[in-house]
C-alpha cells in the first residue's frame, strides 16, 4: 500500500502553490499540439505523471536530465488538479506530487526554457 499525503489537511498549505513538471523539447512540442499529455515514458511506466515541488525541481532535474538542454520547465497550480493529484513518498522519504490522469495544456500557468549552463539547469528565481 502506498502512502498518500493530503496536502491541504496534512501539510499545512493553506496557500495555492505551484508544482513544475520538466519536458525534453519533443515532449513539450506533443502537449502543445495535441492540447494533454500522460507525460513522459518513465511516467507511462510508472502509471502517474511526475512533478517537483519549487524546492524538489533542481534535483530532479540533475538526476533525470543531467547534461540535458533544450528543457521546458512548466508550472501548474496544484489546487487546480483536483483529487487526481497525490503526495506520495519517493526519492528520500519526501513526498513529491504525482498525477493520475492526463495534464492539459490549459493547466499550465507559465513554461520557461531551463537552460543548461556550466553543467547544471539554471532555474528560474520566480518559481515559488
Amino acid at each position: 500500500m502506498t502512502a498518500v499525503l493530503d496536502v491541504a489537511a496534512g501539510c499545512g498549505h493553506a496557500a495555492r502553490m505551484l508544482i513544475f513538471k520538466i519536458f525534453r523539447a519533443p515532449e513539450w512540442a506533443d502537449l502543445d499540439l495535441a492540447g494533454e499529455t500522460r507525460g513522459a515514458p518513465v511516467d507511462l511506466a510508472d502509471g502517474y505523471i511526475h512533478f517537483s515541488t519549487a524546492a524538489q525541481a533542481p534535483e530532479t532535474a540533475a538526476k533525470h536530465f543531467s547534461g540535458e538542454d533544450g528543457l521546458v520547465l512548466a508550472a501548474i497550480e496544484a489546487d487546480d488538479l483536483g483529487d487526481a493529484l497525490r503526495w506520495e513518498p519517493s526519492r528520500g522519504g519526501q513526498f513529491f506530487p504525482h498525477l493520475y490522469r492526463p495534464l492539459k495544456r490549459s493547466e499550465v500557468v507559465w513554461s520557461k526554457k531551463l537552460p543548461l549552463a556550466g553543467g547544471r539547469h539554471e532555474f528560474p528565481e520566480d518559481m515559488a
